[in-house]
């Protein structure tokens, strides 16, 4: 065998040998990225601090362990609501207050997260039949069995998902002791704001505030104008009753509920962020808990989509959305009424956000930026957009659409593209002649 071998850049090899360099042939690598997150900061009785991801399995199977309380809880009713269409919900916990604790003996058993929800947690301690040495300690929430263990010692005792144990020494049986100071902290202001910040570090499709704070709603639209005018960072927020932002990253929802008056920010969020690049939310059913309140007149229905609300109307014994629209009302020569189409607004945020990433994992420093370079970028956008045609996202695509050239900097790429987003059907006008 020669000695000479392996792969080349450049034919300049010394030894004898075959030099074999294998390729795959080019062909597009981005898709269309996935929707479903939604992310809110909410009032918890329990749960961690800060923000925390969960999935809509997990809410399903592990609401108690998370948030304190069973997936059926009246008080789980809002994440029941948001989790009908969200697959994914990043949760900020604003308003974790005290741990609860209590002493018994030489053992203090303190809750593993603040808020009052700590204060129905049970400590049992009793004497173990079998080993006279030897106690078991039982941790019940509501009356619930949630852990036992039998120690003999105080060290010996594993925190669970409830309580944590600290103490040295012999365990003293008892009859039961509740935990007792758990306390939710007030929230302000500036617990949105901090809120807001570590949102921010995140990916997701749909913001919600389901508050009737107007500073608040209005530091929710102004982060959101900013991260999708100067950041490029594309989601929609869902705010309650405010039209006034005048912006389509912004959905206000006008419908009260009986249970809860901004209710419907929930079930709205989490619909918005289920629904696919192609989808409208127009006329979709409502199948929610909550007692929505859609008794308007016709004339009250003309002027809230004239103002950019996000309605419910009743359709017999159903709850219906009249318009999956945003809050943007101020058109323009440049910015039609197209942009107050939550479906359009999807498609387009699609467009930015996937050929973002597109660009950035597999384009950004690693290809170079010349002819060859860029006709593959190019054939990548091609690609992308006849994804985009195939679902009925988008029509009427050509590849001439997409121009693309290098910039003023040897680093730079300049694309123009013409896109045309497909919208549901909404209204019919039909002429019957009688003959």
């Amino acid at each position: 065998m020669a000695l000479g071998g392996g792969t080349y850049l450049v034919q300049n090899k010394i030894l004898p040998g075959a030099y074999i360099n294998f390729v795959s042939q080019p062909r597009a690598m981005g898709t269309l990225g996935e929707r479903g997150t939604v992310c809110m900061a909410l009032e918890l009785d329990w749960g961690k601090s800060g923000m925390m991801t969960v999935e809509a399995e997990e809410f399903q199977t592990e609401a108690q362990d998370i948030f304190g309380y069973d997936y059926t809880h009246e008080k789980m009713q809002p994440l029941r609501e948001l989790f009908l269409y969200a697959k994914k919900a990043l949760i900020y916990r604003c308003n974790s207050g005290e741990k609860a604790s209590v002493k018994v003996g030489e053992c203090t058993v303190q809750a593993k997260c603040g808020g009052t929800r700590g204060n129905d947690i049970k400590i049992v301690i009793a004497k173990n039949v079998d080993d006279e040495t030897a106690f078991d300690v039982r941790t019940y929430l509501d009356l619930v069995l949630q852990d036992t263990q039998t120690v003999k010692t105080i060290e010996e005792l594993n925190e669970n998902t409830y309580v944590v144990f600290q103490g040295t020494g012999a365990l003293q049986a008892n009859a039961g002791v509740n935990l007792t100071g758990g306390t939710n902290k007030e929230v302000t202001g500036n617990d949105y704001a901090d809120f807001l910040e570590e949102a921010e570090k995140e990916n997701f499709n749909v913001l919600a505030y389901a508050g009737e704070d107007e500073v608040t709603k209005g530091l929710f639209t102004a982060f959101t104008k900013r991260l999708r005018n100067e950041e490029g960072v594309k989601f929609v927020t869902v705010l309650f009753q405010y039209t006034k932002a005048d912006f389509e990253g912004v959905i206000s929802v006008t419908n009260e509920t009986e249970e809860q008056k901004t209710g419907l920010v929930y079930w709205t969020a989490g619909a918005e962020a289920g629904a696919e690049v192609n989808e409208s939310i127009t006329n979709k059913k409502y199948n929610g808990e909550y007692s929505v309140k859609a008794k308007y007149k016709k004339s009250k229905f003309i002027e809230g989509l004239q103002n950019g609300e996000f309605l419910y109307y009743e359709d017999g014994d159903d709850i219906r959305v009249l318009r999956d629209i945003n809050t943007f009302t101020s058109f323009e020569s440049n910015k039609n009424s197209d942009f107050s189409s939550n479906r359009v607004i999807r498609v387009l945020d699609a467009i930015a956000n996937d050929v973002a990433r597109i660009f950035s994992q597999y384009y950004l420093g690693k290809q170079s930026n010349n002819d060859n370079g860029r006709n593959l970028l190019k054939a990548e956008l091609i690609q992308y957009h006849e994804q985009l045609e195939g679902i009925e996202a988008i029509e009427g695509f050509e590849p001439e659409d997409i121009t693309i050239m290098q910039g003023i900097e040897k680093q730079d790429v300049v694309v123009y593209e013409k896109v045309k987003p497909i919208d549901a059907m909404e209204k019919l006008y039909m002429k019957v002649e009688v003959i």
